[in-house]
């Protein structure tokens, strides 16, 4: 008997039933996670090889792109859904309910605080890292007008940008200390820059891209004599490694929750009171946040952060992320990879990976199973190559054979060891290709 009229699907069709676009369907049939036959020029996909939703092809993705964001912890969801729950009110109304959403947000504010070593007060709430780093830049040009301002060559775009748009407009006079080949700051050149009319230094405290820590202590303690304020976007480590804003002498500290295995679309700057003063908030209205961040507050975000804050110390975590990442790099070497950065020390969990003669995007491309970037997902659909590794003293072909693989929390040997594969064949396939094309 002949088979049913709706037993294969057209790829517009396969897209509906996975609720994915048409061109994702091609992806999956070409690079043969979706068996598929041919009918011409077209494809016909067997509904019976058809999983409910989008599922089959999330799953079987291998996430090596924690620096982008982290997935959220388990008990961080049920405190969020906890939250969510309880009978709603704006926290800053004073009848029972809003005063209870408070003591919430206040209980957060305490645990983000014992995070990075700082006082609860301290804590300024934000909708992310870029906004905290708006609020400390912005906020103190008013008061800083005229001054210069140091920044890293290899800052995250929320800090560059925003220091040349202010430089831009005259606001501030801005210097960029470079980095060495290894990717570290380049103390003596810092030292060299420094003088009475710096009024602020940020270096963060490991780049998103290669992982390589700064020396954010020893830049501190050169900013303070020099009588700067000294600010350190601390994304990528807080919840990674262990920090603290006492020991090290950091003035302001900016922060995210999704890069901690808590909610994306919440963060924190932590900056002293008296510091607090001198910034003219970003954001008007309301009061909020002592007048710094005005706005009703996300409350269950902020719990969020705050159970995040207090898992982000789990002991053996980085330990764990160094072998995974060890496994990642030694396996991928068997392709000719090579590890940008890697004389330097880095973050346990990252390793920015160069393919000699491979385009960084193509092998992206073709391996659809596993997730990684060329660089920051902030600015990972620019054209231009990774400022970073050009800072490094990488050239612009050198800097697009490159890719960003970041381990998660969660991340498994046998995931490791799929990546390894997939990304190892690709490669291979590429360079083939390209031989007979040549």
């Amino acid at each position: 008997m002949g088979s049913e009229p709706d037993e294969f699907l057209t790829t517009d069709e396969t897209a509906v039933v996975l609720k994915v676009s048409t061109k994702t369907v091609l992806r999956l049939v070409r690079s043969g996670q979706l068996p598929a036959c041919k009918v011409g020029r077209a494809y016909r996909i067997r509904r019976s090889d058809l999983v409910h939703g989008a599922e089959r092809t999330q799953s079987d993705v291998v996430y090596l792109d924690d620096n982008a964001s982290n997935p959220i912890d388990p008990a961080v969801r049920m405190a969020m859904v906890e939250s969510l729950t309880l009978p709603q009110a704006n926290a800053s109304s004073s009848h029972l309910n809003g005063q209870a959403a408070r003591a919430r947000i206040e209980q957060a504010r305490e645990q983000v605080a014992g995070l990075v070593d700082a006082h609860r007060a301290d804590v300024v709430f934000t909708a992310g890292a870029t906004e905290a780093n708006n609020l400390i830049l912005r906020g103190l040009a008013r008061y800083i007008r005229g001054q210069r301002v140091l920044i890293s060559a290899t800052e995250h775009t929320s800090v560059s940008r925003v220091a040349e748009a202010l430089a831009g407009s005259g606001e501030i006079i801005l210097d960029i200390v470079p980095v060495t080949s290894r990717g570290n700051l380049d103390l003596d050149a810092l030292d060299n820059m420094l003088s009475n009319d710096v009024a602020l230094v940020s270096v963060g405290a490991a780049n998103s891209e290669t992982g390589v820590l700064a020396p954010f202590s020893a830049a501190a303690e050169l900013a303070h004599a020099a009588g700067a304020v000294f600010h350190c976007d601390a994304t990528q480590l807080v919840g990674r490694l262990p920090f603290s804003m006492r020991v090290s002498g950091i003035d302001a500290v900016s922060l995210s929750g999704h890069k901690m295995c808590g909610p994306q679309g919440v963060g924190a700057l932590v900056i002293g009171k008296a510091l607090q003063r001198q910034l003219t908030p970003v954001i008007v209205g309301g009061g909020h946040e002592d007048g710094l961040r005005s706005g009703s507050y996300n409350v269950a975000g902020i719990v969020g952060l705050g159970v995040a804050a207090t898992l982000a110390a789990t002991p053996n975590v980085a330990e764990r992320m160094l072998t995974l990442r060890e496994r990642l790099t030694n396996g991928l070497a068997s392709s000719g990879g090579i590890v940008n950065g890697a004389e330097a020390e880095r973050l346990p969990n990252t390793a920015n990976v160069r393919f000699p003669g491979v385009p960084g995007d193509v092998v992206l491309a073709r391996t659809p199973v596993v997730a990684a970037s060329l660089g920051s997902a902030c600015h990972a659909g620019a054209i231009e190559p990774s400022a970073t590794l050009l800072a490094m003293g990488l050239d612009r072909t050198e800097a697009d054979e490159s890719i960003r693989f970041s381990i998660t929390r969660f991340t498994t040997n046998a995931e490791i060891d799929r990546a390894v594969a997939a990304i190892t064949a690709t490669v291979r396939d590429v360079r083939q290709l390209t031989e007979e094309v040549a």
